[in-house]
Formats: C-alpha cells, structure tokens, sequence
C-alpha cells in the first residue's frame, strides 16, 4: 500500500479527512528540511523552500490504489493544482519517505504558515 503524507484538511479533524475513511494511520510525521506551507485561504499548499531548516508536520497514512486516485482528484492533480511527489520524512520508525502533494503554482502574495497548519486553521 502506498505511503500518503497528509499535511492539511486531510489530517484527522480536517474538512477533508473523510476521504481517509477504511485507510491506516501510520502516525504523525515530517518531513525533512526543504518545505514550508502557506495559507491559501480553506487549505494550505505545500512548496519547496531551501531556507527552510524545520520540515513541515503531518501525518503519515497507508493508503489504497482507490484512495491515490481519489486523493489525486481532490489535490486537482489534474488541473496543475499540486503535484504528487515522493518527500523524505524526518527519522521516525514509521517510513523514510512518503508520497505527498506539492502545491504546483505561484504562492507569492499567499502568507506563509511554517511547519504546520492546525486543524480548524480556516
């Protein structure tokens, strides 16, 4: 089963967590240095930044071919929207990397957030 890193309204308590139902939490997660999020209004977006020195938090899910997919349609992989990408995850016991989804346009002008995005961020 592939490895899903969740890092926004896909974490437990986030508006879009249900998609997550009859999957398995591995645990929560982050990612090694290199990430950021910024706040893009309902959901945050995920991009490179090289000045980064902490990762971003998530959490880390097992996940079903049925669920990438529908996953892959939420994250609007589609529409240029995000990207999924395999990233690699702090030292935990739970995996070395993960596959997670790369906000893919221009964040400039959106806020940034750091590492993580609460839950009920909205």
């Amino acid at each position: 089963m592939p490895r899903v890193f969740v890092y926004g309204t896909l974490k437990r308590g986030g508006s879009n967590h249900a998609m997550l139902a009859g999957q398995r939490f591995l645990g929560e997660a982050r990612t090694t240095p290199g990430y950021t999020l910024y706040s893009l209004g309902e959901y945050p977006g995920m991009v490179r930044d090289p000045t980064d020195i902490a990762g971003v938090l998530g959490e880390l899910w097992a996940v079903d071919d049925s669920c990438l997919a529908e996953l892959d349609k939420l994250e609007g992989l589609g529409e240029g929207l995000y990207e999924r990408i395999e990233v690699l995850l702090a030292p935990n016991h739970l995996a070395r990397s993960a596959q997670t989804y790369l906000y893919a346009r221009p964040h400039h002008g959106f806020p940034p957030l750091g590492d993580d995005w609460p839950v009920g961020n909205v």
